[in-house]
């Protein structure tokens, strides 16, 4: 290494020192608040909502959205908001809309955030007919107190919580968002999502539940349906205590299948390389078949059907009465 490349590696080192210890002091004068450099400049809206209305539909792009029953039964929505994207709050056609306004030129998006919108709607009653929700990056939170007649929610790269129950049908999609749902009941019910995971417990679903995954993972417990269909590439699914009352069917490429407590008058499994392996509460007649895995089912003849297949993937299955 010549002279002069040592000496501009020493320039080059020390304008880093320097810029660290200029960081340094810079923080430590705002209480290492990094909410201090944020260059978004965000308030809060408060929307009276005075009229009758039986739905809400909600299009946003990154705010956060929570569903809150209001103590005083008086409608309210609260939007933490950046000045330059707020959001249109008003009731039309029955339905409380909530749309996202964004008035920010090109030059607003450069910049430092650290806070995120976040919307709030305080409902005064608990049963409303229909919900629908269309976000980007928000998480979104729904609490069992509320009900609806059906639910349709779309979000990108959220995560949605939904402890609510409808009497119709719940839709919920995210991307590499994760979905939540527990202790619900609905007449129907499909969660999909991409890279995210899905965990739903304590379900009741009069008509069919479906998931669809892509290389997130599905954990169900305790679940009550009418048929479960499951379909997914790399994701893992485990079920835990699961009842239909005609047919499981669960579709995999390398993702495994695992179950304890399964059961259904029908049920089929087809993995790639992934392994099945579970236990059931009720005798089947057992048609399995794997190229390299090992293979160790019940030898009962009666029951209904139980097909399984996996290329490369074990497929080992016990049965153990239910009490």
């Amino acid at each position: 290494m010549n002279k002069a490349m040592k000496i501009w590696l020493i320039i080059a080192t020390s304008a880093v020192l320097l810029g660290v210890i200029v960081f340094g002091v810079a923080m430590s004068a705002l209480n290492w608040d990094f909410r201090k450099l944020e260059t978004a400049r965000f308030e809060t809206n408060e929307h009276e909502i005075s009229e009758q209305f039986h739905n809400i539909k909600i299009k946003t792009d990154t705010a956060d959205i929570l569903f809150v029953i209001s103590d005083d039964n008086q409608c309210r929505v609260v939007c933490y908001e950046e000045t330059k994207a707020k959001h249109s709050v008003s009731v039309v056609d029955d339905t409380l809309v909530i749309n996202a306004i964004d008035n920010k030129a090109w030059y607003d998006y450069i910049g430092l955030r650290f806070s995120s919108p976040e919307i709030t709607v305080y409902l005064p009653s608990a049963a409303y007919n229909s919900l629908t929700i269309d976000d980007s990056t928000g998480d979104i939170e729904i609490p069992k107190e509320i009900r609806f007649n059906s639910m349709d929610i779309s979000v990108s790269t959220g995560d949605v919580r939904c402890d609510a129950s409808a009497t119709g049908a719940i839709q919920i999609k995210t991307t590499t968002g994760d979905i939540q749902v527990e202790d619900i009941t609905a007449e129907s019910l499909k969660l999909s999502a991409s890279t995210g995971e899905v965990k739903a417990s304590g379900v009741s679903c009069k008509g069919d539940f479906g998931i669809t995954v892509s290389t997130g993972k599905a954990k169900l417990s305790d679940i009550r349906c009418q048929n479960l269909m499951s379909t997914g590439s790399t994701g893992d699914i485990s079920l835990l205590n699961v009842i239909a009352a005609e047919k499981v069917s669960v579709n995999r490429s390398t993702g495994d299948v695992r179950f304890d407590g399964l059961d259904a008058d029908e049920i089929f499994v087809k993995t790639s390389t992934g392994d099945v392996r579970g236990t059931l509460l009720s005798e089947k007649v057992f048609i399995v078949s794997t190229s390299t895995g090992k293979k160790d089912v019940p030898a009962t003849i009666t029951g209904g059907r139980c097909e399984i297949k996996s290329s490369t993937g074990d497929i080992i299955i016990t049965i153990s009465q239910a009490s």
